[in-house]
This record gives C-alpha cells, sequence and structure tokens, in this order.
C-alpha cells in the first residue's frame, strides 16, 4: 500500500481556474475538515500514524518556509490574491505549528509596504518576498524592512516564484512575461534576465536542486515541470496535454534533503511527489487548495498552505527505505516525528 499523508481530505472537482464562492472562502479551515482518524482508520491501516499539525487563522495562505528546521514564515495574501492593498502579512509558527506572531510582518505598519507576498527565500538573516512587481527583504528576527527590488523596468508585475541557490543568488519567476530573473545581493541586488522562454508556461514555483544545483519549476498553465541546467538550457521534465493528462494548475515546488521533488497541484487539489527517475505518485488528495508548498528539509516534513481554507498543515514525509543501512523496522521517527521521545519529556 502507498503512503498517503493525512492532509486534509477536502473535495475540490472544480474546474482549473475556478473561483471558490464566498461562503467557502471565508470558511476556516477546521469547519471544513473531514475527521483525519476516520480517514486513517478506513485508508492506513497498517502504516505507522503521521501526525498533521493545523495551523488555523491565516488569509489567504500562499507560501510556507523553513528556516532551518526551528521557525517557519507563512506568506499571506490577506484577500484577493494579486490585489495592491498593502495589507498582506508574514506570520511565523515554530516547529510544531503553533502560531508565535500571525502579524510578524504586516503591509501598513511600522513602515512596511507588502501586498500580496507569494514566494520567499531566505539568505543569512534576510527574508525575501516576491510581492507583486517587487522582491522584498526584511530582517528574518526583527521583521525591519531593509531592502526593496523592484522590477517595474522590466514591466514584470506578476512575480511569483522566489527561492536561493547555494552561491547565495536569489531568482524569482514572473508569470506573466514568462521570465525567470535572477538577483545578486552581493552587487547592490543587481537583476539579470536568466531566462525567458513561452515554454516556462506562466512559471510559478522554483526551487533548487539540492543535489546537482539545478533550477527547477513548475508552470502554472499546462502543468508544467522544467528545469535548467548549469549551461542555462531549458529541459521539459513534465509536460501535461489532452492527451496525456497529468498535471493541472501547478504553484509549489521544493525537494526533500534526498533529491525528491513535491509539487502541488492547486485547482487539482493534490500534492505529488516525483523521485529521480520522474517516477510519480499522489501522495495527497481532494486538498482545498493546496499553494505555494515547502519542505522542512532538518525534521523532514511538508509544509502545505491552502488558500482558499485560510489554513494550512506540517506532515511528516516517509523516509527512502535505503536511508537506513540495517533495514530497522519503520518508526514514527521515520516520517520526522518521534512520538516516544515526546511522551517521555511530558511524563
Amino acid at each position: 500500500m502507498k503512503h498517503i499523508m493525512p492532509l486534509s481530505f477536502l473535495s475540490n472537482h472544480q474546474h482549473p481556474g475556478f473561483r471558490l464562492p464566498p461562503n467557502l472562502m471565508k470558511a476556516p479551515l477546521s469547519a471544513m475538515r473531514i475527521t483525519l482518524l476516520t480517514i486513517l482508520v478506513i485508508f492506513l491501516l497498517g502504516i505507522p500514524h503521521v501526525l498533521a499539525y493545523e495551523i488555523a487563522n491565516l488569509q489567504f495562505p500562499q507560501n510556507i518556509i523553513a528556516d532551518n528546521g526551528q521557525i517557519y514564515y507563512i506568506a499571506n495574501a490577506n484577500g484577493d490574491p494579486g490585489t495592491r492593498e498593502n495589507k498582506g502579512f508574514i506570520s511565523t509558527a515554530d516547529k510544531d505549528g503553533k502560531i508565535t506572531a500571525l502579524n510578524f510582518i504586516q503591509g501598513g505598519h511600522k513602515a512596511v509596504t507588502l501586498h500580496s507576498p507569494k514566494e520567499m527565500a531566505i539568505i543569512g538573516a534576510t527574508l525575501y518576498v516576491a510581492d507583486l512587481d517587487v522582491v522584498r527583504g526584511f530582517d528574518k528576527t526583527t521583521g525591519h524592512p531593509l531592502h526593496t527590488i523592484p522590477f517595474s523596468q522590466f514591466h514584470a508585475h506578476s512575480l511569483t516564484g522566489l527561492t536561493a541557490d547555494s552561491h547565495g543568488m536569489l531568482y524569482v519567476s514572473d508569470a506573466d512575461t514568462n521570465t525567470i530573473f535572477r538577483i545578486n545581493p552581493n552587487k547592490e541586488h543587481t537583476i539579470t534576465q536568466f531566462i525567458q522562454d513561452a515554454k516556462l508556461s506562466h512559471p510559478h514555483g522554483l526551487a533548487v536542486h539540492p543535489r546537482n544545483g539545478h533550477l527547477v519549476g513548475v508552470g502554472w498553465d499546462d502543468g508544467k515541470v522544467f528545469e535548467i541546467d548549469d549551461k542555462g538550457i531549458l529541459h521539459e521534465l513534465f509536460v501535461s496535454s489532452f492527451f496525456s493528462g497529468g498535471f493541472h494548475n501547478l504553484d509549489g515546488i521544493d525537494f526533500d534533503r534526498y533529491g525528491i521533488m513535491y509539487i502541488s497541484d492547486l485547482t487539482a487539489g493534490k500534492v505529488w511527489r516525483i523521485r529521480a527517475n520522474l517516477q510519480k505518485e499522489a501522495i495527497a488528495e481532494f486538498l482545498l487548495s493546496p499553494s505555494g508548498i515547502g519542505v522542512d528539509r532538518v525534521n523532514h516534513l511538508i509544509l502545505v498552505p491552502y488558500l482558499y481554507a485560510k489554513g494550512a498543515e506540517i506532515n511528516g514525509l516517509e523516509r527512502p527505505s535505503n536511508d537506513t543501512p540495517n533495514k530497522k523496522k519503520r518508526s514514527f521517527s521515520d516520517y520526522g516525528l518521534d512520538f516516544s521521545k515526546k511522551d517521555k519529556t511530558n511524563e
């Protein structure tokens, strides 16, 4: 039996590009969840229980990232994504999913401008955020604004994906112009065009492969997954079509420490796992608008924001069977959680 993560099993069989009715968009995550225990008893018999930490009271969360396995940053649009109302905010949560500061960074307060924060990346002490036509930098500890990097000169107004490589370079995607830009923080945040190609299919999420350093991303229009090698050549890993089927509208992407890829299909309501041999499997289905997912590589957890459910979840991931040479029987710790240690701590 394949492993299915206990993410929220929320029905979503609507046509790509759907817009949820207002009453559903305003409903909290907890009000729309099907009891996970029932799902697990029916479908996961014989598989170790994986706890899902729920994060509630968010406002249209578009992305979650982890900082060294200790702090999670959550980007909230706080309204219809893409609007310019300066009320977006960044929340922080601990590794158990407890909100530590709901409005850690708040648009319209304390000289902060933040409209519709999308993907984020961390370099050193700076938290970078893609925000429509600007990449903003904040002190990751205090939330104080540090940098404003405008893209108006490139006519880029739909910055979505954002990631950093091991050399301290930032990459940001603009969906409308089918362009990925590179930012050099060491040279006064100089912006250069990395690639522009219609084959990017209106790129959304970006990530750097932890093994080969290549930039990998997902396209919104036709469920495309692409990779750009160190020579700047674009490779199409998956391309959906009417005949082949596959993905719908991909929004988020990240890797675990083993180089296994995870992507979120917002309108299809699925989270997929893609292995090195490009074998893919849906590890969670019937989700309500999973957006910009992230992976906590330290604790081996997946972070899934639900855009229109106004909440998020943190879930354990199964480790590859060859990660433990002595082939011991799997335990909770193999899924990023160790309840035995927690119980001893609480005694």
